[in-house]
């Protein structure tokens, strides 16, 4: 039933309301939703940033510490990687010190990255890292430690899958063996094995060379330190690489070089392998195709590897005396096998050559190549007899080398023509392919010797023919000439009883002697421009000389040299000669040249005089250089006359003024005062000993009486053109010595000693005033006992000499004496108030010694001659004198008179 009409439905309650929301527009939140912000102030506390945690370490320029750059280092991304390595150059090249503190830390970490096999550029980062910054630190610090860092990771990344890895391997392990070669020993069999592996895949290389190129790099270094002579083998036990290392690091290192035991095997297996590689070139070859740099290379570095190898077993079977080594039938059984396996599969090769017209540079490089072919054969010679064509083929070879004819557009050692037309990069290739030409000729010489020994005689004048325009026709600078004179001295001075050339063949022994005649001419060109091989000739002279005395052909050639040698002594165009420039070494090998020669000719003495004056020469090798001669004179050498004219020039001519013999000219000039004053004292005590050692060798040459009458002439000679005080001093003592025991001075030397002695005497008058004035030159009072003593030792044993030279010394006052003085009698002053003055302070100083003044005394008619002319002179109206004058004359004769009357009291 229905409702009634009027009544309202009630409304029911609506528990969620639909609202309509735009599209886009953002919820509010819910009425019942937490709210969740926080709302503070900041809270500022110091040192809380980044960089203020930094301050005072170390950064990069990045701003990152060498902990963080190390982290970065093993990221995941290669970018951060090499970021990290260029960040630590960076930051190691700003701070060096980080290095030094943390350098073992830092190779530890670092290490980890040579096998990284997911970037290449890393890779050489971390390489070029290695090599520009650390190991250039590392160069004086534990080796060894660094070297068992390093080893153990670079033998594992050469054997990850990854072939480049693998090559980058070979790169770091030739980084750690040029910086410390001995690690090579100590791990020899791992490396060689490595080395043989990444050989035998050469499905690489064929197709990139670059990569084979990298691997024997490293191999041709480590063969390199193979031991190649008697000396080397020696001293390979004795270098014990291992001792100090600390095996804390890596356990499993080898405690000892296990020595050559290992590395003969492992070398007999790679030998074989490196045939195999080159052999992989030769169908190129034999096409006629033009080979590319890289291919060149590649083969010339195959053959360089097979040479090191075969040269180290030539030396292990001919001179190496390891007790560790095997057995000598097992070395020979090894090079048998070797030997037969290199004449079968190369050296039928030989020579490389393409049947098209070869360029400059190509020619070059197969001569490279030929080379290298022609040295392994020479060595293998002593396992195996070749076919006599091959023989032909290698002596031919050998000769063209020696005369450049196989590049005849490069000639070693002579100037290129029209250098102005070439462009400088040609320039630069042109003078890199002589280089290389010239170390594979050089690498050859050492063969010629033997083989001159051992071919026939038709090859034997041919190779020595070649070998002597090798020698005369390369720069004297050039390294070639070098290697010429070593071989040069095995076949002109056996050694070991080995002659390799017999002198009493007519042919051999005139390219013998013009070996010798181009030695002279070579050590003057050279001089001290390339003291080497100055010192290797001068060695080699030195040998022929001792050999001389065994063969007298070569000791009549020998003597005839030293005319040649007399340039290299004397001096060139007013410069210092060759001599002077050398080393001291070398000055001594040249001394002892002349110990050699059975007779020294006066123009030779005539040049080391000359020498000996020097001002430049060293006074301890004037010294030795008097020596050497005296010993030549006293075995019969040298003539008595020769000798003593010798002596007598150099202290008549030895200068005690540097630069200058001429004393006024000398004070004169504008020179620091103290410091030529020490150089100048330091001349007078090589003079002083210079005089002692002639002293000493005129004594013991003789008799006294017989040298003195034959150098009395010479020396009075000398002493007449009044020299300077000292060498005049040291003449005056040479003649006392020969006078010491009786007067056996001549009337003629007495007439000339009467006329030198009153010079002598004035001139230690004026140097010991110019003491009080500093001049350089001057002597000091004290050092006038030195300069006096030979006079006073003249006039005790004569005391007419000294009644000539107290008369001589009146005489000069007069005014007459004034018009007969000459040029070189006025070396001070003309001034007659002067010579009065000097002639006074001469009797002052002979006043100081007792015994002279008492002689003196009995001349009382000489003194009185002198007072009377002072006082003469001085009341005199014709000579015009200044008050000064007068008043030097004044004093003169109040000192003279004070002397007179002590006379007369005596």
């Amino acid at each position: 039933m229905a409702g009634p009409k009027g009544k309202k439905q009630q409304k029911r309650g609506v528990d969620f309301k639909k609202i309509k929301r735009k599209i886009g527009k953002k919820l509010p939140p819910a009425k019942n939703a937490t709210n969740t912000e926080i709302k503070s102030k900041a809270i500022i506390l110091p040192e809380q940033s980044v960089a203020s945690e930094k301050a005072g370490l170390a950064v990069n320029k990045r701003g990152l510490t060498l902990k963080e750059l190390l982290q970065q280092t093993s990221h995941y991304s290669s970018k951060v990687r090499k970021e990290a390595l260029l960040g630590i150059k960076d930051l190691f090249k700003k701070y060096p010190e980080e290095l030094r503190l943390h350098k073992y830390a830092v190779i530890e970490k670092l290490r980890e990255r040579i096998g990284d096999d997911d970037d290449r550029v890393a890779r050489e980062t971390l390489h070029e890292l290695f090599k520009s910054v650390i190991h250039a630190d590392c160069k004086e610090d534990n080796q060894e430690l660094f070297v068992s860092l390093m080893m153990p990771y670079i033998f594992n990344a050469m054997t990850h899958l990854a072939i480049d890895v693998r090559l980058m391997a070979f790169t770091f392990l030739e980084l750690v063996i040029q910086y410390h070669p001995p690690s090579f020993f100590l791990y020899a069999e791992k490396i060689l094995q490595s080395f043989e592996d990444i050989l035998r895949r050469n499905q690489f290389y064929l197709e990139d060379k670059k990569k084979l190129k990298t691997a024997l790099a490293g191999l041709g270094q480590c063969l390199s330190l193979l031991p190649c002579n008697k000396r080397e083998v020696s001293s390979l036990e004795k270098n014990d690489a291992g001792q100090r290392m600390l095996h804390a690091f890596e356990p499993d290192l080898p405690a000892k070089s296990a020595g050559c035991s290992v590395i003969i095997p492992k070398l007999k297996d790679l030998v074989p392998v490196l045939v195999n590689c080159f052999q992989d070139f030769i169908p190129e070859v034999q096409r006629g195709s033009l080979l590319d740099q890289q291919s060149f290379d590649c083969m010339l570095s195959i053959l360089h590897s097979i040479n090191l190898a075969v040269k180290f077993f030539f030396y292990m079977t001919d001179e190496g005396k390891l007790e560790s080594r095997p057995s000598q039938e097992g070395l020979d059984v090894t090079m048998l096998t070797i030997s037969m396996t290199l004449l079968k599969k190369l050296l039928v090769l030989f020579p490389l050559n393409m049947t098209n017209q070869l360029s400059e540079k190509d020619d070059v490089e197969y001569f490279g190549l030929n080379a290298e072919l022609t040295e392994i054969f020479l060595y293998l010679s002593k396992w195996i007899c070749p076919p006599a064509i091959l023989l032909e083929k290698v002596l031919e070879f050998l000769e063209n080398s020696l005369l450049r004819k196989i590049c005849p557009d490069t000639r070693i050692g002579k100037a290129l023509e029209k250098r102005e037309k070439w462009k400088k990069r040609e320039k630069k290739e042109k003078q890199e392919r002589q280089e290389k030409q010239l170390k594979h000729l050089i690498s050859l010489l050492p063969f010629v010797p033997k083989l001159v020994s051992q071919v026939p005689d038709d090859w034997k004048s041919r190779l020595l023919q070649a070998f002597t325009e090798a020698f005369k026709d390369c720069n004297h600078v050039s390294p070639l000439k070098l290697a010429c004179l070593s071989i040069m001295e095995e076949m002109l001075v056996p050694r070991q009883d080995v002659v390799y050339l017999d002198p009493s063949v007519p042919e051999i022994f005139d390219f013998q002697i013009a070996w010798i005649r181009e030695l002279p001419m070579l050590l003057i060109l050279m001089g001290d421009k390339n003291p080497s091989c100055s010192q290797v000739v001068l060695h080699l002279l030195l040998r022929l000389g001792q050999r001389s005395l065994m063969n007298s052909s070569f000791a009549w050639e020998y003597d005839n040299m030293q005319f040649s040698l007399q340039p290299f002594f004397s001096n060139q165009n007013d410069g210092d000669s060759p001599f002077v420039k050398l080393p001291r070494d070398s000055q001594e090998l040249s001394l002892c040249c002349l110990l050699y020669f059975s007779h020294l000719d006066s123009l030779l003495l005539k040049s080391i005089a000359d020498c000996c004056l020097c001002p430049h020469l060293e006074h301890h090798v004037l010294f030795r250089i008097i020596e050497v001669l005296h010993s030549s004179y006293k075995s019969g050498h040298i003539q008595i006359a020769d000798h003593i004219s010798f002596l007598i020039t150099l202290l008549s001519s030895f200068s005690v003024f540097p630069g200058t013999s001429d004393k006024k000219e000398f004070i004169e000039s504008d020179v620091n005062i103290s410091k030529e004053s020490d150089v100048i004292i330091l001349n007078r005590k090589a003079l002083k000993s210079l005089t002692r050692i002639v002293q000493s060798c005129l004594s013991e040459m003789g008799d006294n009486s017989l040298v003195f009458q034959m150098l009395e002439k010479v020396i009075l000679e000398q002493m007449s053109q009044i020299p300077p005080l000292d060498n005049l001093c040291a003449m005056l003592r040479m003649l006392i010595t020969l006078d010491s025991k009786a007067t056996i001075i001549s009337q003629q030397a007495f007439i000339s000693l009467g006329n030198i002695l009153p010079w002598y005497l004035i001139d230690i008058v004026h140097c010991t005033a110019e003491e009080d004035k500093m001049v350089p030159g001057s002597i000091c009072s004290s050092a006038c006992c030195y300069y006096l003593t030979p006079c006073f030792v003249l006039f005790d044993k004569s005391h007419e000499l000294l009644n000539v030279v107290l008369k001589t010394l009146g005489s000069w006052i007069t005014k007459s004496s004034l018009a007969c003085l000459t040029p070189d009698q006025t070396r001070y002053t003309t001034e007659i108030s002067s010579k009065v003055d000097a002639v006074v302070s001469v009797l002052q100083l002979m006043h100081k010694d007792n015994k002279i003044w008492q002689i003196i005394s009995s001349f009382k008619a000489e003194i009185d001659c002198i007072l009377e002319s002072i006082i003469v002179l001085q009341s005199s109206k014709e000579i015009s004198m200044t008050i000064e004058e007068r008043h030097m004359v004044q004093c003169a004769l109040g000192r003279l008179r004070t002397l007179h009357s002590g006379m007369q009291s005596v």
